[in-house]
């Protein structure tokens, strides 16, 4: 009976030693974790402050009016050697025309057309954009997408050094993004969960067109139809 009595007074002083340890343990994993986040987002906070008044390297357009290809072209015109990345916009043909109506130059445009949603636009556009070691991005887009647009793109590109410039390009008739802000905050979440995950993976966009490379007649002998604002 005694000798019961002392195996089990052993095991519970072995059981609450080893939960000692286990807690401390813990402990000290979550205390190097968070000096770890804390130190990335500082080291990282000031890379994105000494790239905010840097050139811009790179432009990107959001689809979802054309109204914002029309003003890309024309921005075109004074950046000819920034590269542009047309995310999901509208038909390759209508962009080619409306490139070519502005008089603009295409060499320097990429068409991304994997992105279905506006997390999709920094989803698939991130991996392009390191590959092209873009540190200060304009951001094309229109005032009916904010602030969601503009909060996706600091947490997903901005965690990887981006610093993101918005430009604003009104449109015209029905927004062709309806915001709301359980949309806002479903989209926030999983870009802040994507922010970290992105660090290790990456996907590749299969879908990327140049723009020089549109074949035009080949595209009026199908048939396409741009929206009416494009006046093509």
């Amino acid at each position: 009976m005694q000798l019961k009595n002392k195996n089990k007074s052993y095991g519970r002083i072995f059981s609450k030693v080893s939960g000692l340890i286990a807690g401390r343990i813990f402990a000290i994993i979550g205390l190097v974790l968070t000096v770890t986040v804390v130190v990335w987002l500082t080291l990282n906070t000031i890379t994105l402050r000494s790239r905010a008044d840097g050139k811009i390297d790179a432009i990107l357009v959001l689809g979802g009016s054309i109204q914002r290809e029309i003003h890309v072209a024309e921005l075109a015109k004074q950046y000819p050697q920034t590269p542009i990345l047309i995310s999901q916009g509208s038909q390759e043909p209508c962009i080619w025309l409306i490139f070519q109506k502005a008089r603009a130059p295409m060499q320097q445009v990429v068409l991304e057309k994997c992105a279905q949603s506006t997390f999709g636009n920094f989803y698939f556009t991130l991996p392009i954009l390191k590959s092209r070691q873009v540190h200060r991005l304009k951001v094309i887009t229109s005032p009916t997408h904010l602030p969601r647009a503009q909060w996706l793109a600091q947490i997903l590109l901005g965690s990887h050094g981006i610093w993101v410039d918005v430009e604003l390009v009104n449109e015209k008739g029905i927004p062709g993004n309806r915001e709301s802000w359980l949309k806002t905050t479903l989209d926030v979440t999983r870009s802040l969960i994507w922010a970290f995950i992105s660090h290790f993976y990456q996907p590749q966009c299969t879908a990327i067109i140049s723009l020089v490379s549109v074949d035009i007649e080949n595209w009026k002998r199908r048939g396409f139809v741009c929206e009416h604002q494009a006046h093509l």
